[in-house]
C-alpha cells in the first residue's frame, strides 16, 4: 500500500467514523441538555393541544403523548416552541428545536424535498368538509363555485385544491394558522373549511355551530409524488414525530418508544380520552 493509498484510506475512514458520531449523538446531547423541544404550529388548536391558563399546563392528545415520549427516552423535560406552520421545518433544520410533534403529516415530499426525517406515524388523519349549522351547503355538490378556506403547506390544502382543480369548488383561501379559516368562516369570508376531522373535533368544543359535509377525504400524494408514496412504509395521511437526517439514533429511539405505547395500550388510551380513536388508527404502517 502506497503512503498516497494509506491517506485517502485514513481520510475515508475518518469520515466514516465521523458521520456515525454525528448520527449517534443527538440523543444523549438531549439529554444532557435537560429537554425535548419541539415545534409547534398547532397552539390552542383541540383537541391537539392547548394551555390551561391558569396552571400552565399543556392538555390535548399530543401534549399527553409527548410527556409519554419524553419520560421513556429518559429526557428529563420537554417543551413547545410555538411558531407557525411553514417554520417548522426550516427551524428543526437550523437546530432551533429537536423534532416536530405538531400533527404534521408524513410524506415522501418532506423526506426527499425538505431533507428531513420521520418517525413511525402516531396518529391518522382525513379531512372533512366543514359548514355553520346554519349553510345552505347540504352536499357536496353545493360547493360548486364556492370558496373553501383551509391552512397553507398542509396536506388539507392540498385536498381543497384538488377540489378546486376538479371543478368542486370555485376558490380556495390558504391561511397560515389552523384557527384563521374558522375566523374567515364567522366572518363570511370563505363558506367552508376543508380541514382535519381533529381540528373539526376540536373547533365544535370550542365555537360550535358547526357540521360536517359529505364523506372524509382522505388524504392525497401531491402530484408527482404518487409513486414514491405507494413505496413508503407507512400509511398515507399518518402524522409523525419530525427529526433531522443527522438524528437517526433520535429517530430510532421515537420508533422503539411508539412501539412499546402501542403495545402496551398507552397510545390508545390517550387517544380515547380525547375522543379521536377510531378504526383507522389501529394500523399506521403498511
Amino acid at each position: 500500500m502506497t503512503a498516497f493509498t494509506s491517506r485517502i484510506l485514513a481520510v475515508a475512514l475518518a469520515t466514516v467514523f465521523s458521520t456515525e458520531a454525528v448520527l449517534a449523538d443527538c440523543l444523549p446531547a438531549i439529554k444532557e441538555k435537560g429537554v425535548l423541544l419541539s415545534a409547534n404550529g398547532l397552539m390552542g388548536t383541540k383537541p391537539y393541544v392547548w394551555k390551561d391558563e391558569k396552571t400552565g399546563t399543556y392538555l390535548g392528545y399530543e401534549a399527553e403523548l409527548f410527556a409519554e415520549i419524553t419520560k421513556r427516552l429518559g429526557i428529563a423535560k420537554w417543551d413547545y416552541a410555538i411558531t407557525e406552520w411553514t417554520t417548522m421545518i426550516p427551524g428543526l433544520k437550523a437546530e432551533r428545536w429537536d423534532i416536530i410533534l405538531s400533527g404534521m403529516s408524513v410524506t415522501q415530499e418532506r423526506i426527499q424535498g425538505a431533507g428531513i426525517q420521520y418517525s413511525n406515524p402516531y396518529f391518522m388523519l382525513y379531512d372533512v368538509v366543514i359548514v355553520e349549522e346554519g349553510s345552505d351547503i347540504k352536499s357536496m355538490d353545493d360547493l360548486k363555485g364556492k370558496t373553501v378556506g383551509t391552512t397553507l403547506g398542509t396536506l388539507d390544502s392540498i385536498n381543497a385544491h384538488i377540489l378546486k382543480d376538479a371543478g368542486k369548488v370555485g376558490e380556495v383561501m390558504d391561511f397560515n394558522t389552523f384557527g384563521e379559516p374558522f375566523v374567515a368562516l364567522k366572518n363570511k369570508q370563505v363558506d367552508a373549511v376543508v380541514l382535519d376531522q381533529t381540528t373539526y373535533l376540536g373547533m365544535q368544543n370550542d365555537i360550535g355551530g358547526l357540521r360536517t359535509v359529505g364523506e372524509p377525504i382522505y388524504y392525497n400524494a401531491k402530484p408527482g409524488w404518487e409513486d414514491k408514496e405507494k413505496d413508503a412504509p407507512y400509511v398515507f395521511g399518518g402524522t409523525a414525530i419530525g427529526v433531522r437526517v443527522e438524528c437517526e439514533d433520535l429517530r430510532l429511539a421515537l420508533n422503539e418508544t411508539l412501539a412499546a405505547m402501542d403495545a402496551d395500550g398507552t397510545r390508545k388510551a390517550i387517544l380515547e380520552k380525547y375522543g379521536v380513536w377510531s378504526p383507522e388508527q389501529v394500523k399506521l404502517m403498511k
